[in-house]
């Protein structure tokens, strides 16, 4: 397992496990377990999943160390300002039993319940969110779904810049503008959907390109986030494909990720920071 540094001097795992749509029972406890003894450090979850009792059981039953462990979550929609922002930040740690958190991110920028006053809201939580650095409760501190225009608004009254922004990122969905902005602030990006939810795997241009290369769609596409300069987050529940998705030992040629860089079969969410209505 490889790291990358963040802003602030911490270091990440070049690559994490994802708990979204993650059910809440055992089998991701089970999952979570399995991640951390097959080699995975950076686990990623989120107070709207709905998971992180689950999650947290996970965590200690692996037998991993917590120091060992970079364990991320997220601050929901419904929870904006100073107080409500560290209340939710407690709720986590309690679920995932844990008394801090190596990286905490707003989810989404501009949620409905909060949209005309978004910019203030934000800023009440990244308030808490920077005490809570400074108190040594949460290692560093991000953002999610962000646009370039979220992230100067936020970064106009920041103590502490954003370390990560973590967003969806795929063949197809490269996000070449926020990926280019966040490089010159040095904010590391995150990748979730790294498979495009599954249509990766009915896409014939990344089939044809799995073929030629012997490779596995998922590594394939792990691998191409990696040297594309994006952290990706990858999920199953399956222990052997667990295990698989860490088998990364190996170069993709510039010619080939030029081919991926091409690919227009699988088509983004479609969610739009600006207009999300959850």
């Amino acid at each position: 397992m490889q790291t990358i540094k963040l802003n602030n001097g911490v270091e990440m795992p070049d690559i994490g496990f994802g708990t979204w749509k993650a059910p809440e029972s055992d089998v991701t406890t089970r999952a979570v377990e399995a991640a951390l003894q097959s080699g995975h450090r950076l686990i990623d979850c989120a107070a709207v999943y709905g998971n992180e009792k689950e999650v947290g059981r996970g965590l200690i039953g692996s037998g991993v160390p917590r120091q060992e462990i970079f364990l991320v979550s997220k601050l929901w929609n419904s929870v904006r300002g100073y107080k409500e922002t560290r209340q939710a930040f407690e709720n986590s740690c309690r679920d995932l039993q844990t008394d801090y958190l190596d990286l905490y991110l707003i989810h989404w920028p501009r949620p409905f319940r909060f949209h005309d006053d978004y910019i203030e809201q934000n800023r009440a939580s990244w308030r808490a969110m920077e005490d809570l650095v400074q108190e040594g409760r949460i290692r560093a501190i991000g953002v999610s779904n962000f646009k370039e225009h979220h992230l100067r608004e936020l970064m106009e009254d920041a103590r502490i810049l954003p370390a990560v922004n973590q967003i969806e990122f795929h063949p197809s969905c490269l996000q070449e503008d926020i990926r280019s902005f966040c490089a010159e602030q040095h904010i590391v990006v995150q990748g979730y959907s790294t498979l495009a939810n599954g249509q990766v795997f009915h896409c014939e241009e990344l089939l044809a390109i799995s073929r030629e290369q012997n490779i596995s769609l998922s590594r394939l596409c792990t691998q191409y986030a990696r040297q594309r300069g994006v952290v990706p987050l990858v999920k199953s529940v399956d222990p052997a494909r667990i295990r698989e998705n860490l088998q990364l030992d190996f170069c993709l040629s510039p010619a080939v990720l030029e081919q991926i860089d091409r690919v227009t079969g699988c088509a983004g969410s479609g969610n739009d920071s600006d207009a999300i209505s959850f």
